[in-house]
């Protein structure tokens, strides 16, 4: 069972940032279903290390789209992209391996964080393009 479950309610309209959502959904859900099979740490680590890789890359693309639409809360969409990023450094600083507790509160942060992101900020800025969906506007 996924830790998220993929709903269109995360579309905001723009089809290569939807795709890049879904993308880290399953990253996330993969993480999740090897850390509750018993799979081990570093298993789970080496798929949570792709999923801030790929959030990254997600970030760089959607901040850069941002700015050449001339969105105008980019500096805080940025600072917000840019405290997450901390945020999963401490974490990575903090975490003992083989520390499955630890691991548990990792996977639900970063679920948390993403669907809240996703949205509220992202929604924002389909909202400002006019590609968010009618349903969520």
């Amino acid at each position: 069972m996924p830790m998220v479950a993929w709903d269109d309610a995360y579309c905001v309209g723009v089809s290569e940032f939807d795709e890049h959502h879904q993308r880290l959904v399953e990253l996330l859900n993969g993480a999740y279903d090897s850390f509750t099979s018993g799979h081990s740490t570093d298993a789970i680590e080496a798929i949570l290390e792709e999923l801030f890789d790929y959030a990254t890359y997600h970030f760089t693309a959607e901040e850069a789209w941002l700015k050449e639409q001339g969105y105008p809360d980019l500096e805080s969409h940025c600072a917000e992209h840019a405290r997450f990023a901390a945020q999963i450094r401490e974490i990575a600083r903090e975490h003992a391996p083989d520390e499955t507790v630890r691991l548990m509160e990792v996977l639900t942060f970063l679920n948390e964080w993403l669907i809240d992101h996703i949205l509220e900020s992202d929604a924002e800025y389909g909202r400002f393009m006019g590609t968010l969906p009618e349903s969520r506007r």
